[in-house]
This record gives structure tokens, C-alpha cells and sequence, in this order.
């Protein structure tokens, strides 16, 4: 196990080799504002961080990640374009993995800059694979926008889409929508008898939990509306499971995609981007035709990543969280920007992991 002051070294290292790329050096206060977290990720977030109340200022969340907060200092008071970097703790509670660390110092590199948002995502990836090269590692990108521009295109309800759409990165759950959706699962019995109710809360007892009476009235009247629509056609089920399944390399994976495509349109844009992508990492002289694009990429990360995601692991040591991840988050600048927005895309790398396989990268 790297001690701390080593760890603190390494993070320095790489902070110094992304200020060489022309980063400049920012930090964060640890408390955030779980008003914002909370507004972006909805009541979820809060298995995931560590939430405390401050007198004066509310609730308030250990920072689970640098990029809300650079997001919100960039679009306040930003040059454009802009490069960032950091280095310092960050916390997220474990639940689900009691063996990983709860609290953990990760460097990232971020980038906002409209010209040509392939070109950036090339620049961050390639910047840290060139980083992380001496290391054993796999590669992995994947695409969130892609995932977005299946569902925007799909024939539902405006209620259905957006159910898929928020849980884009809730894989069971997401999966759980599209067979009920498509009247793959039957109703629960214990549902089929409250949406059959004239008045369903009429023997619902005391009230108890955040929910008022009036939320859980029109929760029911919109699970009675969605009774009431047709299920999915079961090509656009089939459609989208073999989109989710699509692991090869980047050439072959786009070619996959653009057959698939054919019947499914409103993927094309997005496909378009993937290869102006490919393109712009072959400039920057990363192996595209050896690099690995997983559909499913990235849906179990931060929700704010809208595109391009990418990840790199310990071969050797499957144990190990990621070394490095990052992806592409232009909506986060929207929501943060008051009225302004700018295409953005960083990644991060955990400088404990890196000493812990070995020789330094």
C-alpha cells in the first residue's frame, strides 16, 4: 500500500505533466452544496456520498468528484477555451464494494473548448494513455450519446423516454423499464390491484416517509396512464439490446453500429461523431483498430456524461477499481451555465492505483 506522502507525490507528477500540456492549476472546497448534486442526480446520489448539514448553509456533501465543482467556477468566471487541473481527495461511500476506499486523492484534466470537440476528446484521451503507458493496462471507450440518441428516437410516450432516459446509467433498472414496457413482465398483483382502486389511498393508513399525498396521487395516475399505452414494438427491444451488446474494436464496432442504424436512424448523428472521433485519435496516434468500444461503457459511472467515455484498467489485477476514466459532460455545462453552455471533456486518474501496479507511469 503507497503511503500518503508518495501518493501526494505521484499526483503532483501528473498535475506537473498536464500543466506542461497547458492546464492551469485549480481546487475545490471539499464541502459542496447538495442542492446542486441533488438537482443534477435526484435522491440517488445520496447512497453514493457522504451528506452532513452545516448551520448556515444547509445540507452539504464531502465531494464526491472535482467535476460539478470545476464546472461551476469554469461557466462563473471561465476563460474560453480553458484547460484544468487538480489534485486532492474526493469521497464516495462504498456500499455495494466494502473493499474499495471510501476516500481516495484523484488528478483530473479537463477541458473546455468549442473548436472541435472530437479533437478534444482525442486530446484528453491520448494525453493519458501517453501518461499511463508504461503500465499494463486495457483500454476501453464506449459512448453515451449514442445511448441517448437510441432512446430520443424510439416510438413512446414522452413519460416512457424520459423513464428510459434517467436511467440510461441504471443498467437493471433501465432493463427492468424495457421489459415492462414492452409487456415482457407481468403486472404484480399488488400493482394491478392499486392502479384497479377507485380511490387507492382510501386505506393507505398514516402517511409516513418525504412523500406527500399529492406526489403519491400523481405517481399513480401516471403509472395508470402508462397502463394504458401500447407496448413497445418488439423490433425496437431487439434494436436496442443489440446496440447495448456491440463490444469490438472501434472500426468494427462502427461498422456494426451503422448496420444497425439502418433501422435505427436516430443513431446516425451520433455514429458521425464516433467517427470523427476514430479519426482524430489516429491524428493524436492512438491504435484505433486495436482500441475497444463497449456500447455499455460508462453506464455505471457519474450521470453527467453525455458522450464519449473511456476507462483504463489493470490487466493483471481485475481487483482494482479503474486507474484512469473520463468522458465528455457538454449538458453539465448547460445546466450550470445559467444560459451559457460550452462542449467540455475530462478524465481523471488515481494516483494510489498507479503506484500499487509497480513502476511508475
Amino acid at each position: 500500500m503507497p503511503s500518503i506522502a508518495d501518493i501526494r507525490a505521484e499526483a503532483a507528477r501528473l498535475c506537473a505533466v498536464f500543466e506542461a500540456a497547458g492546464a492551469v492549476p485549480v481546487d475545490c472546497p471539499v464541502l459542496q452544496r447538495a442542492e446542486t448534486l441533488l438537482d443534477l442526480y435526484g435522491e440517488d446520489i445520496r447512497a453514493r456520498t457522504y451528506v452532513t448539514r452545516d448551520p448556515a448553509q444547509g445540507e452539504m456533501m464531502l465531494r464526491p468528484d472535482f467535476t460539478v465543482p470545476v464546472v461551476e467556477r469554469h461557466m462563473a468566471e471561465g476563460a474560453d477555451p480553458a484547460r484544468y487541473t487538480y489534485a486532492g481527495e474526493v469521497f464516495r461511500r462504498q456500499e455495494d464494494h466494502l473493499d474499495r476506499a471510501s476516500e481516495f486523492i484523484q488528478v483530473g484534466y479537463e477541458v473546455f473548448d468549442r473548436a472541435n470537440p472530437a479533437a478534444s476528446d482525442a486530446e484528453v484521451f491520448a494525453l493519458i494513455a501517453d501518461v499511463l503507458a508504461p503500465l499494463d493496462l486495457r483500454a476501453v471507450t464506449g459512448d453515451v450519446g449514442l445511448l441517448i440518441a437510441m432512446v430520443s428516437g424510439l416510438d413512446l410516450s414522452d413519460d416512457r423516454r424520459a423513464a428510459l432516459m434517467r436511467h440510461i446509467w441504471r443498467p437493471a433498472r433501465f432493463t427492468a423499464l424495457l421489459k415492462r414496457f414492452a409487456g415482457l413482465t407481468p403486472v404484480p398483483p399488488t400493482r394491478a390491484a392499486l392502479l384497479a382502486a377507485d380511490d387507492p389511498l382510501a386505506k393507505a393508513g398514516p402517511f409516513i416517509g418525504r412523500r406527500s399525498k399529492r406526489e403519491i396521487a400523481s405517481r399513480i395516475a401516471a403509472l395508470r396512464a402508462d397502463a394504458q399505452d401500447a407496448p413497445m414494438q418488439g423490433e425496437d427491444v431487439e434494436l436496442i439490446s443489440a446496440v447495448l451488446a456491440v463490444s469490438e474494436t472501434c472500426p468494427n464496432a462502427l461498422e456494426h453500429l451503422r448496420d444497425i442504424g439502418v433501422d435505427m436512424p436516430g443513431i446516425l448523428p451520433a455514429l458521425d461523431r464516433f467517427e470523427a472521433r476514430c479519426e482524430a485519435l489516429d491524428k493524436r496516434g492512438v491504435a484505433v483498430e486495436k482500441l475497444r468500444f463497449e456500447a455499455s461503457y460508462g453506464r455505471a459511472s457519474m450521470e453527467y456524461y453525455d458522450g464519449f467515455v473511456f476507462g483504463f484498467s489493470a490487466k493483471a489485477r481485475p481487483d482494482l477499481p479503474p486507474v484512469a476514466t473520463g468522458g465528455r459532460y457538454d449538458a453539465l455545462t448547460r445546466i450550470l451555465g445559467q444560459g451559457r453552455e460550452i462542449p467540455a471533456v475530462g478524465g481523471v486518474i488515481r494516483p494510489d492505483i498507479v503506484l500499487s501496479l509497480g513502476d511508475r507511469a
